[in-house]
Formats: structure tokens, sequence, C-alpha cells
């Protein structure tokens, strides 16, 4: 069982999280603009809900909290309950915050204060819900009739523009640019946000590092996933960014495995993909090493292939450039080396490999997505509908902005099934040498991912933890700290 102890990085010499306000107020002129450039409305008001605080069935205790990406960004606020309006034409922003109830306070304390969230947040003005409830605040947000609301169907509740005192005002309610606007804008990361998301793969990536130092003292995968979870939460981040995939041995060939629970008895290799979250902004980062310090000959040959698929993508990834071209250079890249190997049948080009679609057997998902305040963050333009085989779960489509943050997260797997079927029915008989692939099925599964910010003439790498082989293995066979 795994007994190392908790250790923080605080004291250690690195980059500090980002200080000041999140910066909301430069985000939603940001939304007003690009709306307003792509041909919807250039002033009214833009009108967020936040997540509510909801309880478990059958039981007094309060689910886990998450609250809504789209009102974070307008806000940084994280407080559940709230309301938040932006009046584009005076550049106004307004929060509501639930006010004190004697009776909350009794049990879980002060809540946060009007002049507390004034100072805390980059709002112009904070008020309490018990005044948007009345109408007297909609009154003043609204101000004439017809007034243009952009809100996200189904994410507000409208009563509060039924009332008596504002039926006369009828606004025009918009429920398309609001979402639109902001998910576009979310794309493009400022520098507190790259700054947020750094931090998180800082401490992400040093939690990485403290699995492949333990690793031989763990017998379980739900070991490594916990000692991962711990370090992540003694260093600053409470969250985790997206569930755990600690997947040993053969589980590794299931993309997003969940159960975290098996044995390590007899399994060559961890795949371990993982990363926390810092300020609702996420790290997004995998490694694969292996569990006895040392990978087998097998092994080794697929890490080096799919570090060689990162590590040339990673040389293409650059403002303008076309995501579907630096995915195709993956595929590239896995049918050479994977002919290379034998795996699939020599005497066959690259090109014609390609044409047999039997890469995406083995490198079945797309080189990454964009990253932020979501793991699969928003912005992509997936088109999970088209028929070719090797774009259709891509889930970036077309040219990468600059300052965008992008995973890159090429894979090797031996997926028994379907793949075992598939070649008893003779589909890749003219491609797979079967007599070679017998020996990589306990490989199971090799994914290396960082997270990049794109810049105008290449990228920078925000993933610290390193995916050098001989670094992966000096880890693994380290004592723990």
């Amino acid at each position: 069982m795994v007994t190392n102890m908790v250790k923080s990085i605080a004291n250690h010499d690195l980059p500090k999280p980002p200080s000041g306000k999140y910066p909301a107020k430069a985000h939603c002129r940001r939304v007003a603009a690009w709306i307003a450039e792509n041909g919807g409305p250039s002033s009214g008001v833009i009108y967020l809900q936040g997540q509510t605080l909801k309880e478990h069935e059958d039981d007094d205790t309060e689910m886990h909290f998450r609250q809504r990406r789209h009102f974070y960004y307008l806000t940084g606020c994280e407080v559940p309950d709230c309301g938040f309006a932006y009046d584009i034409a005076s550049d106004k922003s307004t929060l509501w915050i639930p006010p004190v109830d004697p009776n909350v306070v009794m049990w879980a304390g002060m809540p946060l204060l009007p002049k507390e969230a004034l100072e805390k947040y980059d709002i112009d003005s904070v008020l309490t819900t018990d005044e948007l409830k009345s109408g007297k605040s909609v009154q003043d947000l609204l101000k004439k009739p017809n007034e243009t609301l952009l809100v996200i169907k189904d994410r507000l509740d409208m009563d509060i523009f039924n009332t008596d005192s504002v039926k006369h005002l009828q606004p025009n309610v918009d429920y398309e640019w609001a979402r639109r606007g902001i998910e576009q804008c979310r794309v493009v990361k400022d520098e507190h946000e790259i700054a947020m998301i750094r931090h998180a793969n800082i401490i992400s990536s040093y939690a990485h590092e403290q699995v492949q130092v333990s690793v031989h003292a763990a017998s379980n995968e739900r070991e490594l996933n916990a000692l991962f979870m711990m370090h992540c939460h003694a260093n600053g981040c409470k969250e985790m960014a997206y569930g755990c995939i600690c997947a040993a041995g053969t589980n590794a060939s299931t993309l997003h495995y969940v159960h975290n629970n098996l044995p390590l008895t007899n399994k060559l290799n961890m795949l371990m993909d993982c990363g926390a979250e810092y300020n609702c902004y996420c790290a997004d980062i995998t490694r694969t090493f292996p569990l006895n310090g040392r990978f087998s000959p097998e092994s080794r040959e697929i890490y080096a292939l799919v570090l060689k698929m990162q590590t040339e993508c990673m040389g293409m990834i650059k403002a303008g450039v076309l995501w579907e071209d630096v995915h195709m250079r993956a595929h590239n890249i896995a049918a050479a080396g994977l002919r290379d190997l034998g795996i699939l049948k020599k005497e066959l080009s690259v090109e014609q490999i390609l044409d047999s679609k039997v890469t995406t057997r083995f490198f079945p998902h797309g080189l990454g997505h964009y990253l932020g305040m979501d793991t699969h963050d928003t912005g992509g333009n997936a088109n999970y509908e088209d028929p070719n085989p090797y774009l259709k779960y891509l889930r970036v489509r077309g040219k990468l902005p600059v300052n965008a943050v992008v995973t890159n997260e090429p894979g090797i797997y031996f997926r028994e099934f379907p793949l075992k079927q598939e070649l008893k029915d003779g589909v890749w008989k003219d491609v797979v040498d079967e007599s070679v692939l017998d020996r990589y099925w306990s490989v199971g599964g090799v994914r290396i991912e960082d997270d990049v910010v794109v810049k105008e003439n290449g990228c920078d790498n925000l993933t610290t933890v390193s995916s050098k082989l001989e670094d992966i293995e000096a880890l693994c066979g380290t004592i723990a700290l």
C-alpha cells in the first residue's frame, strides 16, 4: 500500500498563481464586441443566472457545487444562487448575491456580503437577490420598453421579468447571442486565464511525478488515483478537472476507463490521465509508465512511437495551422511506425495504410481539444457526423488562433474488442500481421498528453512533468520521497 507522505510544493522555486481580480469586465466587453461584430445586437443587457445549490434526494445534504462556466467567465464569482447583468451601452455590470439568512448563518456561517463581493470581484455594483426578485432591480436594468435581453435558454428563471411591476417593459428576449459570444470568446485566453491553467498544470505535473515515484509501493489502481488527488489537494487544487483515468495493463486500451480499482498484479504499464482544477481552470495531463520501473521491449517501442507522434505534432502547432493537418500528421507517423514494427505489413506504403483506415483502430480519438474552464472547452466546432473516420472524433476543427490552449495527446491502443473480431472476420487481413500483433496486446495502450498555448510562431508547453522515456523510467525506479 502507498504510504508516501504529503509533500507541499509551496516553498519550491515555482511560478506563483496569478494575482489580482479575475478580469470579468474585460470578458464582458469582449463578448459584447464579438456579438456586435458578428451581426448581433450592439446594445441591450446580457443577463445570466449562476448555478443553484441543490440537495440530494431524500437527504438534506447539498450536492457538490460547480459554478456555470459561462456565468463565471463574465463574473469571476463562484457563489451559488447568483444573478448577473451587463448593460452593453453603459458598460455597467451588476451582480446579485444571496442575502444574509440568519437560519443559514447558524449552520454555515456568514455568507459573502455585498461590500466584500465588490472588493473581491471585477464588478461595478453588487446587490442582493431579494432586490432582484422584488422587481426594482429589473426596472433599473431594463430602463425602457422593448430593451434587448440576451440570455441563455433553459439556464434562467424568466419569472422575474413577468411580475406586475415590470410586465409593461416587455423586453425583446434573445436566446442565441449570449451563448454564441461567450463560447467563441472563451477560445482565446488572456494572460490571467493562461496563468491559471499554467498553475493547474504545475500542481498536476508535480502530482504525476509523485505517483511515478511511488508506483513501486502500490498494489491497486485506486491507490495511485488517491495519491494523485491527495497531492493536488495539498497544494491548492481541491477540485479535479475531470474524473481521473488510472488504467493498468490492458485497461489502458479503454479510452475513458472509469473503474480505477483493479489490482496491478501481472500488469506491464500504468496510464494516468489526470488533471487538477485551479479557480475553475483545468489541467489535462496523461503519462504512461512502467509499473516495475522498466518498459518491456514492446512497451518501449510503442512509447517511443507515441512520443514521436507528439513531438512532431508539437513542432507544427502555431497560430493559423489547420488542426486537421496536425491530427493527420500523427496518423502518418503512426502508420509508418506500426509498419516498421511489423504490426502492419511491411510491404505496404504509408499511403496504402492510410487508405485502409486501419490506424483509426490503433489511434481512434482526435489529437486534442481546447482546454480552459472545461476540460473539453468551448469553440472546437466538432462534427461527429463527419463520414471521414479520421476526423469524426476530432474535437477541434479549423485553424488555431493565438492564445488558444489545446491538448496534444496522441496514443496507440491495443483494444481487443472490436479489433480481434474484425481480424477474425478478415477485415484487416491484407494490412495487419497478426503474428506480430499478438506480442503487443499486453501493452494495453500508451497515451502522452500535454497542454500548450498557441503562439504566433510556435507554442508554449504548460505541462512540466517530463515525458522523456529515460526520465519516466528514472522516476519509476526512485524510492518514494
